[in-house]
């Protein structure tokens, strides 16, 4: 006797599957684009970081905002999509940069 309800829960399943791994794919991806502006934040700390160093080595004080390093030593921050903090606590000490996504 033949019997189409096999098929049909075979059909089923298959579209099940289908799902799962769409929503997979979008949680793999959905993740790196966190992850690559965390990597992003990271690099602009560092960039302001190293500025300051520089600032420090040439000038021998630490610079006391960060628009003086965008002025005088061509830095340039994506204030964009970040917010950049820079305290300068003393012109001998290194400052406390922190970046956050906006």
């Amino acid at each position: 006797m033949y019997s189409d309800r096999p098929m049909k829960q075979k059909s089923w399943i298959l579209w099940l599957l289908l799902i799962l791994l769409a929503a997979a794919v979008l949680l793999m991806f959905s993740g790196r684009g966190r992850d690559l502006s965390d990597s992003n934040a990271v690099a602009i700390r560092e960039a302001v970081q190293r500025g300051a160093l520089q600032c420090y080595v040439v000038e021998g004080a630490y610079p006391p905002n960060l628009e003086y390093l965008e002025d005088n030593y061509g830095l340039h921050v994506n204030t964009a999509d970040f917010y950049v903090t820079y305290e300068a606590f003393a012109s001998n000490l290194p400052p406390t940069v922190r970046v956050t996504r906006k």
